[in-house]
């Protein structure tokens, strides 16, 4: 019997979406602090009114796993499983310009994003993950362009240079985000490791 109907053959209402589930690669909490205060200033710069993620929230999102009504703990198994069996040296990240995502009318992601050179180690990471996701029947899609979101608004702002933000990445994160709550849980993190 399908899971939307109960024993009177009525269906259920739809599960509201709570948890989103994603790994994610976060700044040491200097580079944090320091990619705050620079969004504090583009922020003031380019006259936006949107307040700054906080200084915990701020990384990279590896991939987006997906958004669910209540954690899947099956996909945290997987992506565990997935976790567990990487091996990756550290690698450098650099962020040097900030811009706007288009594509949305309002509420844009304001932006740090990098040159293919500051962040060809990541992408090489990534696709490792993504087979290490694949050899665990966790289905992945969709484009990556590496970014961290400093805030939300509506202004359009071109790509405006930045004095190079750079971190090391030592560790994958698998973080439960709560949707509309600005919780991010850390419920996985393996170091990088050869």
């Amino acid at each position: 019997m399908p899971d939307t109907a109960d024993l009177f053959g009525e269906a259920e209402a739809p599960r509201a979406l709570t948890d989103r589930l994603f790994f994610g690669l976060f700044p040491d909490a200097a580079t944090a602090q320091r990619i705050a205060a620079l969004g504090e200033d583009l922020k003031r710069k380019h006259g936006m009114k949107s307040k700054v993620h906080a200084v915990d929230r701020l990384h990279v999102t590896l991939f987006h796993l997906g958004d669910f009504p209540g954690l899947p703990n099956d996909l945290v198994r997987k992506a565990t499983a997935a976790a567990e069996g990487m091996k990756a040296e550290p690698f450098e990240v650099t962020f040097d310009h900030a811009t706007s995502f288009a594509g949305r009318p309002k509420n844009r992601p304001f932006i740090l994003k990098g040159s293919e050179a500051g962040l060809a180690d990541l992408q090489a990471y990534r696709a490792a993950v993504g087979l290490a996701l694949a050899s665990q029947g966790v289905k992945t899609a969709g484009a990556f362009t590496p970014h961290v979101t400093l805030l939300y608004d509506d202004p359009i702002i071109e790509p405006d240079p930045i004095a190079p933000i750079s971190w090391t990445v030592r560790e994958l994160v698998l973080v439960r985000s709560l949707l509309g709550q600005g919780v991010h849980e850390h419920i996985g993190r393996w170091p990088l490791k050869p």
